[in-house]
C-alpha cells in the first residue's frame, strides 16, 4: 500500500436531524436569526443557523473536550 501524506478524508456525509423545541425556544432562535440579519446584513433561516450554533456550542464546552482528548468511554462513542 502507498503511504500517501494527505491521509484518507473523513466521511463528509451529513446527518439529517428533526428535533422539536418548546414555543419559546423557537420564538428565540427566530429572534437570533433577525439579531444576526441586522448584525451582519445578511438573511440565514433559523435552519441554516442552528449547525453553527451547536458547533460553537460543542466547542465551547471545556468538560466535553476534556471527555473527547481523555477518550470517550466505548459505550457513548458506540451510540452515536
Amino acid at each position: 500500500m502507498v503511504d500517501l501524506k494527505l491521509g484518507k478524508l473523513p466521511d463528509r456525509t451529513a446527518s439529517k436531524i428533526t428535533i422539536t423545541v418548546s414555543a419559546e425556544l423557537g420564538q428565540t432562535l427566530k429572534e437570533y436569526a433577525a439579531l444576526y440579519r441586522q448584525t451582519y446584513r445578511q438573511s440565514e433561516t433559523v435552519a441554516e443557523l442552528i449547525p453553527f450554533m451547536l458547533a460553537a456550542f460543542l466547542e465551547g464546552d471545556r468538560a466535553f473536550a476534556k471527555a473527547r482528548k481523555e477518550g470517550l468511554p466505548t459505550e457513548l462513542a458506540e451510540k452515536s
